[in-house]
């Protein structure tokens, strides 16, 4: 039987799997993503028509555009059925226009979830194109377009070919070098800490000095402060002085959106921004589990929503209630919900299923596919658990005129925690901390009191999970964005990885500073954020897109004439690197790449002899203090770090030695990795940092 509707898709595999749910009656066919957009070779945008934009049939796209018109031409009607957000309705305007269907017709079709019912559903209320959306998503494109067509050539001329520079990745890059500034800059200063071991009969417990009575918490500045408050101790009896108890109720966190998914995916499973989306993808789009056949296991997930249809509700709470018992459930899920099929737009990331417990999909799943769906199924199904109880109790204990405060917490009810409990950049829930029974008058000896020195830290440098946060916050990019701008600026080699954690290139400060100097528009994040807020004004009709662009415009061409006019040639000239080329004798320089600097031949084109530059840390030898400590590879690949001048000098540490000194002893400190996280330590003395994660 031929088909009598033609339903296109964004990819092959969604295909695949919605034609079967809609049986013989529809074609499903895939656009393979866009079919149209702005022409690659020139800026594509008609400033002088109210910023008209050119749109052309991509480049390899003829044969696929070929294919949907022939079927097109033998059904009865066309369903656009793209991605639920502003991407996807903009995919399905482009459709529309090269298939010639009218937009104001009922042809588009979303959906959240690849499942048959949502699917099935859907198709029940198809709706015209929204141009609001459209509208949103073309001004984003423009908008960046009118920004990286007129800044990059500018980049090629001025600094170095190959450069570009975009809306939400330069704010990126102004992120991190500031955040590098702060570390340059930080002085570390001296506080201490008198921490006690108590015996009440045979139990133990721990407190730390607070205060002196009658004064608020107190904090130690030196050594002289903490001698001060030990001479007031009398005697090793301390009286309890007051007991306090408190019931703490801990809610769960709430299901995935695209930027906690990627923080969360971090934190626990060390995936990067672009695998966990990645792999998301592949979840959404579906997987083939046996006899079932091909199944999309989560919803959409790009997305800034946390809602949750009523159908996923009731069935994570039956879920709960068989598994967990009914006191696990939120409160508002005791009562029966009345189910229903009514689709949520946009939705929170989740299983498509909470009955297909993790476990149950082994065979079926790639290992970090399963790592990944199982954190997206516990998150959701945490998330609609009841709340965790905790017991509390803090305990002021005196000596003289000195008091120490004691705190111990238990679980009482572990509600969501006895499935998940969410991860941290900064700190990881420690075991649970009793107190002995403690009442007003009770009589506590001091086994122990144990001053202990520390030094404040400089804020930790981005990794990807904090740099998206940090974006989300700021309200910078969308939930589309976030792994492709992290993408972006490491290939343009504006910053690189060191341990996990992104720190500023040579070439990414240059290009920073001329941006600084004649855009500063571009990278303040402010500005950048009001244009979200603009494009979020277009999509729900409150603004016209031209009105937002023209607004932006003005004064960006004003910098861009001025910076055409006054910007000097920055001359990133070749470094001799002190060395001769082994293959043709001429002196070997140092150059600039997409990934930093790098070794190469000055007779080139003719020699094209280059090598992987020797990487200092900026941290004299501390052993002949003549050489410089750089970074060197063992047999096995491991780093390690050793002299420039061995073998006369024979240095050599594991650790990552740092440029600064010891405060307690003047000696090396390194940077030691343990199992989450790094720590600061001396070499020397028992010098120690508070533990970085």
């Amino acid at each position: 039987m031929a088909a009598e509707f033609l339903v296109i898709v964004e990819s092959p595999a969604k295909a695949k799997t919605i034609e079967r749910y809609l049986g013989n009656k529809y074609k499903v066919k895939a656009s393979m993503g866009h079919v149209r957009d702005l022409p690659r070779s020139q800026m594509g945008v008609n400033v002088e028509n109210s910023f008209e934009p050119k749109y052309i049939t991509i480049r390899g796209k003829g044969p696929v555009l070929k294919e949907l018109k022939t079927a097109a031409k033998k059904v009865k009607k066309i369903y656009l059925a793209a991605d639920p957000d502003r991407e996807g309705e903009a995919i399905a305007w482009h459709l529309a226009h090269s298939l010639d269907v009218d937009i104001t017709s009922d042809c588009r079709v979303v959906f959240n979830e690849i499942t048959k019912d949502a699917i099935k559903e859907s198709f029940k209320h198809p709706r015209p194109i929204n141009m609001d959306l459209v509208d949103a998503q073309q001004a984003r494109r423009i908008l960046d377009r009118l920004v990286g067509y007129n800044i990059s050539p500018l980049l090629w001329k001025k600094v170095k070919k190959g450069l570009s520079a975009g809306r939400v990745q330069s704010v990126a890059v102004r992120l991190i070098i500031d955040r590098e500034k702060e570390i340059k800059a930080f002085t570390p200063e001296e506080y201490w800490t008198i921490d006690g071991e108590f015996l009440k009969g045979n139990d133990h417990f721990s407190g730390s000095y607070h205060s002196l009575v009658g004064h608020e918490k107190t904090e130690l500045k030196s050594e002289q402060d903490v001698q001060a408050i030990l001479q007031q101790l009398t005697d090793n009896k301390f009286k309890v002085i007051s007991v306090t108890k408190k019931e703490r109720r801990r809610n769960p966190a709430p299901p995935f959106i695209t930027s906690s998914l990627q923080q969360e995916a971090a934190r626990k499973l060390n995936f990067r921004a672009r695998k966990t989306m990645m792999l998301a993808q592949q979840l959404y789009e579906g997987i083939e589990l046996g006899k079932e056949g091909t199944v999309g296991l989560i919803t959409y997930m790009r997305t800034d929503s946390t809602r949750i249809s009523e159908v996923a509700q009731a069935e994570a709470a039956g879920y709960i209630k068989a598994e967990y018992g009914e006191n696990f459930l939120k409160d508002d899920q005791r009562k029966e919900k009345k189910q229903t099929n009514a689709q949520d737009a946009h939705e929170a990331i989740r299983p498509t299923s909470t009955l297909r417990e993790p476990g149950s999909l082994k065979e079926f799943l790639s290992r970090d596919q399963l790592r990944l769906y199982k954190l997206i199924w516990e998150r959701f199904l945490a998330s609609q658990m009841a709340q965790a109880v905790m017991d509390t109790m803090s305990v002021d204990l005196q000596n003289g005129n000195v008091l120490f405060r004691a705190t111990g917490s238990k679980i009482k009810f572990p509600g969501f925690m006895k499935l998940y409990v969410e991860g941290s950049d900064d700190q990881i829930d420690g075991p649970e901390k009793m107190l002995p029974d403690l009442k007003e008058g009770d009589e506590v000896f001091k086994k122990d009191i144990e001053p202990k020195q520390h030094f404040t830290q400089p804020p930790p440098r981005y990794t990807e999970a904090r740099l998206v946060k940090t974006l989300e916050e700021l309200g910078i990019g969308r939930p589309s964005t976030y792994a492709p701008t992290l993408d972006t600026v490491q290939k343009r080699g504006y910053v690189a990885l060191d341990n996990k954690r992104f720190i500023p290139t040579e070439l990414g400060e240059i290009v920073h500073e001329v941006m600084v100097e004649f855009f500063p528009e571009i990278i303040n994040v402010e500005f950048t954020a009001r244009m979200e807020k603009g494009l979020d004004y277009i999509e729900d009709g409150k603004m016209t897109w031209i009105k937002l662009i023209d607004a932006f415009y003005q004064e960006f061409e004003t910098n861009l004439k001025i910076a055409e006019q006054e910007m000097e040639k920055i001359e990133i000239a070749d470094e001799p690197a002190g060395e001769d080329c082994e293959n043709c004798g001429n002196p070997m320089v140092f150059k600039m790449g997409r990934y930093g600097k790098f070794m190469a031949c000055s007779n080139f084109p003719d020699c094209r002899n280059t090598k992987p530059i020797v990487k200092e840390i900026g941290v004299t030898c501390p052993t002949c203090k003549e050489g410089q400590i750089i970074e060197r590879k063992s047999k096995k690949k491991r780093l390690f770090y050793g002299c420039t001048r061995y073998p006369e000098c024979e240095f050599i540490s594991w650790d990552k030695p740092l440029p600064r000194a010891c405060p307690k002893c003047e000696g090396l400190l390194v940077e030691k990795k343990l199992k989450k996280g790094v720590q600061v330590q001396c070499v020397t003395c028992d010098y120690k940092e508070e533990p970085q994660s």
